[in-house]
């Protein structure tokens, strides 16, 4: 039986979306996993009557404080030793829930990745990375998105590796192509960053690497199905892409498959790759279809054996 934990508490809208999400998520589970939801438990038994759903649905694990956008992340999760994030970390290390979800802290969330799971071996720094939609009609990945905003060339061809793992093991995808995020597609071009990169890319043979992408082709699928680029280019093209998807919901443009995939409560967080469990981080504003989707990804990981992969990837 795989056990999904959920931060009941975390998000702008907790508990409501995040139980409500929940209780969506249910229909997808299947007969092997279980939702676990970790908060007040006075407040989530609350939601879910006003949701007409049995409380045995799902474990519940009381907790009694919780880790405020405004808190500070490494502070707050040793001070605040009761809250949902910090004592669902604790059921994660244990291995009583097989992976954790939150929409809330951010900075949280990554003291627990990398204080309480933390890195596999051999991992420099993991990332967080973003499912984009082509108009190829398949995903691909972008990575770094936002964690680490400095990249040296060797970090960013561990990026290669997880990436081409997690496409391959999440997605489907099968010898996924990896390329550089680069101002053209010439070994030639770029800054200092991307040449070593490419020099470094180019000699391994642990993943197909494709070359440099430019930023046009990063939605078309027909160069790469990982792209690879530091925290700061990374968060830069994902807040492009969601300002573009909003703009188009109020022209009224989005009623096509590939603007529709842009949404972001379909894909509803953002794994962390390169550490030892599965950890999944969602937006602070997420609905209830955003919590579902976020639970979903969570088992699709679990069930991927994500982080098991990512393992023997570095340890052979």
């Amino acid at each position: 039986m795989l056990r999904i934990g959920v931060d009941a508490m975390g998000g702008d809208f907790a508990p409501e979306a995040a139980v409500r999400g929940a209780v969506m998520a249910l229909e997808q589970m299947g007969g092997d996993s279980r939702i676990v939801l970790f908060g007040d438990r006075d407040r989530i038994l609350e939601v879910l009557a006003q949701e007409g759903c049995p409380a045995d649905c799902f474990d519940i694990v009381p907790t009694t404080e919780v880790i405020e956008m405004g808190d500070h992340p490494a502070k707050a999760f040793q001070q605040k030793a009761d809250s949902s994030i910090t004592v669902g970390f604790g059921h994660l290390a244990k291995g009583l829930i097989d992976g954790f979800a939150s929409a809330g802290s951010t900075g949280a969330m990554m003291v627990g990745s990398m204080a309480v799971i933390r890195p596999i071996e051999g991992v420099v720094r993991p990332a967080i990375s973003s499912v984009v939609p082509t108009i190829a009609g398949r995903p691909a990945l972008l990575l770094d998105v936002g964690l680490n905003v400095d990249c040296k060339p060797e970090v960013l061809l561990q990026y290669g590796l997880i990436g081409s793992v997690y496409a391959e093991a999440v997605l489907g995808i099968e010898r996924p192509r990896v390329a550089v995020l680069n101002i053209g597609e010439e070994e030639t071009k770029g800054n200092a960053q991307s040449k070593a990169t490419y020099e470094l890319m180019k000699e391994q043979d642990r993943f197909c690497f494709a070359g440099n992408i430019e930023g046009s082709h990063l939605f078309s699928g027909k160069v790469a199905d990982v792209i690879v680029c530091d925290g700061f280019v990374g968060n830069t093209v994902l807040k492009m892409a969601e300002g573009l998807y909003r703009i188009n919901s109020v022209l009224g443009c989005n009623d096509n498959p590939f603007w529709r995939s842009m949404n972001y409560e379909l894909v509803g967080g953002t794994p962390v790759l390169g550490v030892n469990a599965t950890v999944i981080i969602g937006h602070g504003c997420s609905t209830p279809l955003a919590i579902k989707s976020m639970i979903c990804s969570t088992r699709q990981c679990v069930k991927a054996d994500l982080t098991g992969r990512l393992q023997h990837a570095f340890n052979h």
